[in-house]
């Protein structure tokens, strides 16, 4: 399996963020690489507030944040449907965890991805949903009596404090370990959701559903239930997402801007204007306006 990514796709304005912050990417242990794409880590200590903006992938993160002197807290983050904007000022830490696009179920197998889209739900709420009892808390779906409920707020605190207050290794370590214990199963579901939404990303033939689905030899709506059950979004929104992605980053990239023209005829799109009305709902600027500041113009950011 490959490693870790090294690409930024989904950071609008990345050579402006990763000048200001401490970003990088380690492997998970080899027993979670079927499920992760990564672990993720950033520091920040700046003098001024900054506010960064990510177009999400389509994956389940498990994060951890600690903001100045605040206590550290977890939560887990559903597949993002808008543009997730966070503000950075003074010091602070993250790390998360990333899962492939449908690597999340195993760890969650009583709910379908789609219960945490668009949601951000604290990891003390969500450990009952989490493996098989994990640390001795409650089975999957049920809050439980108050003593658990304290004991998963507890268990949810020590883990945030341990990853955050560690250094790099120590937070691999201690993510490794809590992911390892809750014992993942890749089913054959999960396995195919993991293998059909890695297709759409590296493969740029594939413009629409109907493709993927004759490929596949099943019908639309039997990938739209798959995708449902273990993506959290269906095959339509993710090609179009990756296909923002990719003009994202081809407007970020040094030199002259794109052919917008040309690029949208190779990302499937049938003109131009479809292409910049996706770009814009999803960066929230127009692809030339983007392009133009990533060159010193004086285009607006995102709001």
């Amino acid at each position: 399996m490959a490693g870790t990514r090294r690409d930024t796709r989904g950071i609008v304005e990345a050579r402006e963020l990763l000048a200001r912050v401490r970003f990088r990417r380690r492997e998970p242990a080899e027993g979670l690489r079927p499920f992760l794409e990564h672990y993720w880590l950033i520091d920040w200590d700046l003098a001024e507030p900054y506010a960064t903006h990510v177009v999400p992938h389509p994956s389940v993160n498990l994060v951890f944040q600690r903001y100045g002197d605040e206590a550290a807290w977890g939560e887990v983050a559903g597949v993002g449907l808008e543009l997730f904007t966070q503000k950075l000022e003074g010091r602070g830490r993250v790390c998360g965890v990333q899962f492939r696009p449908g690597g999340f179920r195993p760890f969650a197998p009583g709910r379908p991805a789609g219960y945490w889209t668009g949601r951000r739900v604290p990891l003390a709420e969500a450990y009952a949903d989490l493996g098989p009892g994990p640390r001795g808390t409650t089975g999957r779906g049920g809050s439980g009596s108050g003593g658990q409920e304290g004991r998963a707020r507890r268990c949810a605190s020590d883990l945030a404090e341990a990853v955050l207050a560690a250094g790099d290794d120590g937070a691999v370590a201690a993510l490794d370990a809590f992911l390892l214990g809750l014992a993942p199963r890749l089913t054959p579901g999960a396995a195919r959701a993991m293998a059909l939404v890695e297709r759409v990303r590296t493969d740029r033939t594939i413009r629409r559903v109907s493709q993927l689905a004759e490929q596949e030899g099943v019908s639309a709506r039997s990938l739209q239930r798959l995708f449902a059950a273990h993506v959290g979004v269906s095959p339509k929104w993710v090609v179009l997402r990756y296909r923002v992605h990719e003009a994202l980053e081809r407007a970020e990239s040094a030199g002259r801007a794109p052919d917008w023209a040309l690029l949208a005829a190779e990302l499937g799109y049938s003109d131009q204007a479809h292409l910049s009305r996706d770009f814009t709902a999803a960066v929230g600027v127009p692809p030339g306006a983007y392009a133009r500041r990533g060159r010193g113009g004086p285009a607006a950011g995102p709001r």
